[in-house]
């Protein structure tokens, strides 16, 4: 089979596309035929080792995985003696940052891991789309407890995080304000948030507003610079460290200030489990989240891909064309 194969880790041109030996599958798994998968920051991040403590599970010298792809769409081709869940010609979706193999035409998964049959009406494409930056921010989301009446802000709404963030909430019936660059405006509101603010063109820490959450989901601002936009007792949750790594300490104290109502931030865990895939999976079948596609790539250009994620200017997901 081809595969987009990494055997040290740097930037993107370590990755190279070439034929390697099918995977094998065992009694309690299955084999994939990936048609799509994702390019996203989840897989850079192993790609390059960055931040180091990815090597404690990729490797400590050396990737021990060498396919990434830890989002992908595709067709059941091989079903193991002890697996009831799944059968031949199943089309199915899934996010698993522990075994990757996204980026190959082949992979193996248990019937135990994250991943569910897709809806009937979707794409390869779109479930390919679907899972990476959406189950971060429904982990964000239910940490946070969003419930209707909540007004939530949500910065950086044209990322894979945020975009499927800003409709989750909307389902959920909360008063969403999202930020948006200039030329992805009109994507956004198209997206169904209460309201859009171009923060290239204004200072969104001024629209004042007062929310019960900051959901910085880009991690490009900071509690300091949100606080005056929370309410008493709000939460700014951000789903990057900070700028001097300050988050996780900040969320370890977070239940000290909550005794006294003040604000507070919170740095949750993301999860990543099966309900949660066939939640996504509802969702995109009732038309309530609609995944953000900024461009698809063959599997011979995923260089090319790597590189447009890592420049800091995709919208939604980057998509691999696998088959």
């Amino acid at each position: 089979m081809k595969a987009a194969v990494y055997t040290k880790y740097g930037p993107p041109e370590v990755l190279q596309v070439k034929e390697t030996d099918k995977p094998p599958y065992k009694n309690n798994e299955i084999l994939v035929q990936v048609y799509a998968s994702s390019v996203n920051r989840t897989d850079s991040g192993f790609l390059r080792a960055k931040p180091a403590v990815v090597r404690l599970f990729s490797g400590l010298s050396k990737p021990k995985r060498t396919i990434l792809g830890c989002e992908y769409a595709g067709k059941v081709v091989a079903v193991g003696a002890d697996v009831t869940k799944y059968k031949l010609g199943d089309k199915v979706f899934g996010f698993n940052d522990a075994k990757f193999g996204g980026h190959g035409q082949f992979a193996v998964f248990a019937d135990t891991d994250p991943m569910a049959i897709m809806p009937k009406s979707a794409s390869y494409e779109q479930m390919a789309a679907a899972t990476e930056g959406a189950h971060y921010a429904l982990s964000y989301i239910r940490a946070f407890g969003a419930h209707k009446g909540q007004k939530v802000l949500v910065n950086g709404a044209t990322g894979a995080i945020g975009s499927a963030g800003m409709q989750l909430l909307k389902q959920m019936g909360v008063y969403v304000v999202a930020t948006s660059t200039t030329k992805n405006v009109d994507l956004i509101k198209s997206l169904g948030p209460d309201k859009v603010i171009d923060w290239q063109t204004t200072d969104f820490t001024k629209c004042g507003e007062l929310f019960d959450v900051v959901f910085d989901s880009v991690g490009k601002s900071s509690f300091k610079a949100c606080k005056p936009l929370l309410k008493p007792g709000g939460v700014y949750v951000s789903s990057e460290l900070g700028p001097k790594g300050q988050n996780p300490l900040l969320g370890i104290v977070s239940p000290l200030y909550r005794l006294f109502g003040a604000k507070r931030v919170m740095f949750p865990l993301p999860k990543n489990t099966v309900e949660i895939i066939e939640y996504l999976r509802d969702r995109v079948a009732d038309g309530s989240f609609k995944p953000v596609i900024d461009k698809t790539y063959p599997l011979a250009s995923i260089v090319d891909a790597y590189t447009y994620v890592e420049s800091g200017n995709k919208t939604g997901a980057v998509v691999i064309q696998v088959q």
